[in-house]
């Protein structure tokens, strides 16, 4: 008997302690939840800043013009960024060279996206040799590397806005096709269209009525991961020269000019517009993480009822 308490008494949980785990487990599942929500609102919030600053203070001060008694000073107060190699106040052109460098990467992103979309979907819908043919139109653009072809369109029109456009656009859609493809392939074994086959739809009405709509947040969240990849791209482009023509503030133009004023010791000019670019890239990042991780899961378990 002695024995039999003794075996009950240490196999029965201590419910003193029972409030104070259901506790923590409560504050764990909670802090779990806000995690996601911290990193949304500060990916937004830290990309909203970024792009309001990069509308509103060139808006603000203009474009200064070449002062020769201002050329190369550190950062101070009057000058936080310092001034570049031109005497210009170096935070509003990073601020004016984001600007551009978003927009250029925010077109890019949306016409790469549209054309990666089409490619993916009628691959992925028309099945047989359009699927084949297309596939192995995305392994050779694959083939080649993406700053090389980029390189080729940019020096055939070198100074163009359109060019620079283009010459991500044309490179970055066959990541997009292959995603949209996969998403296609695999709402195609959904019994609503196997219904709608069943009901004598056409394939244009089934890509048009079912799958488009369907892979909207798939091409979203794309075309969101595609712009911090398109402003490096373009950063890259206008470094070596070939990318966006020099009157125009963006990143890569200023990162060029700081190439050889990094050798005079003004190393800010490739300091604090690098750090822009940086943070821009990890708000983009983190916006996009969290709609992975939050609305595309969402939107497939809703097709799947």
């Amino acid at each position: 008997m002695a024995d039999e308490s003794v075996r009950s008494t240490t196999a029965r949980p201590s419910t003193s302690a029972g409030p104070w785990r259901a506790a923590g487990r409560g504050r764990a599942g909670t802090s779990r939840l806000a995690r996601p929500k911290a990193r949304l609102w500060a990916s937004l919030g830290g990309l909203a800043l970024l792009v309001l600053a990069a509308i509103v203070v060139p808006a603000l001060f203009g474009s200064e013009s070449v002062r020769y008694d201002s050329i190369r000073l550190a950062p101070s107060p009057a000058h936080p960024f310092g001034t570049d190699s031109g005497g210009r106040d170096l935070f509003v052109q990073s601020l004016a060279g984001l600007r551009i460098s978003l927009l250029v990467a925010g077109i890019s992103a949306v016409v790469s996206t549209v054309l990666g979309s089409l490619v993916g979907a009628i691959a992925g819908s028309a099945g047989g040799w359009p699927d084949r043919l297309l596939m192995r139109l995305v392994d050779t653009v694959n083939s080649v590397p993406h700053l090389l072809l980029g390189i080729v369109i940019v020096a055939l029109y070198r100074g163009s806005l359109v060019a620079v456009i283009l010459s991500i656009a044309l490179t970055h859609w066959t990541t997009v096709a292959r995603i949209v493809r996969s998403e296609v392939l695999s709402l195609r074994q959904r019994p609503h269209i196997d219904a709608a086959i069943a009901g004598g739809s056409s394939r244009w009405r089934i890509l048009r009525r079912h799958l488009l709509p369907a892979i909207v947040p798939q091409a979203a969240l794309s075309a969101v991961l595609l712009v911090p990849h398109a402003v490096w791209h373009e950063t890259a482009l206008s470094f070596l020269g070939l990318g966006l023509p020099p009157h125009l503030a963006s990143i890569g133009n200023i990162l060029g000019d700081g190439r050889e004023a990094v050798l005079l010791g003004a190393w800010w000019i490739v300091l604090f517009p690098s750090v822009l670019l940086v943070l821009t890239t990890l708000a983009v990042s983190g916006l996009a993480a969290t709609w992975r991780d939050r609305v595309v899961p969402r939107r497939r378990s809703e097709l799947a009822l």
